[in-house]
């Protein structure tokens, strides 16, 4: 699938890190390193502007490596860019560990996934089809 972009960053176009890789990595396009103290939040420009078709979506994943490594997540993961959307993409990240990080230009920030999506059409009622695990909720299947 062909998605136009215009990339107004410093860097190359996000890419696929390995063949079978289900996220582009996204690079923080910056002019100085942004230091994040622990539980600060910042919104991270991306230089990038994209056109996805109708029915798709581009969810903003963090990335495992910032997670495990330093802590650094998104507040709102997945993040969602419709596809009406025009903006540049930004990139909301949270530093969830006790240690000052910072993020410098160029740096690989998050993970981006094109999914095809449906939207539906409500239809009102008074009863819902029964199934096994009916209104069970958190924890009622047990922990083990």
């Amino acid at each position: 699938m062909k998605v136009k972009v215009i990339n107004r960053s410093k860097h190359i176009l996000p890419e696929y890190e390995t063949p079978h890789a289900a996220g582009l990595d996204i690079r923080a396009n910056i002019e100085a390193p942004i230091v994040l103290k622990p539980l600060e939040r910042a919104l991270i420009p991306t230089g990038l502007f994209i056109e996805l078709p109708a029915g798709y979506e581009a969810q903003i994943r963090p990335r495992s490596g910032l997670a495990i490594k330093h802590g650094i997540s998104l507040v709102n993961a997945p993040g969602t860019i419709d596809a009406d959307y025009r903006g540049e993409i930004k990139v909301v990240i949270i530093n969830l560990s006790n240690q000052s990080f910072a993020i410098a230009d160029g740096e690989r920030i998050c993970q981006m996934v094109v999914s095809k999506h449906e939207q539906i059409e409500w239809e009102e009622t008074e009863e819902l089809g029964k199934t096994t695990r009916g209104a069970g909720g958190f924890g009622h299947t047990g922990t083990e």
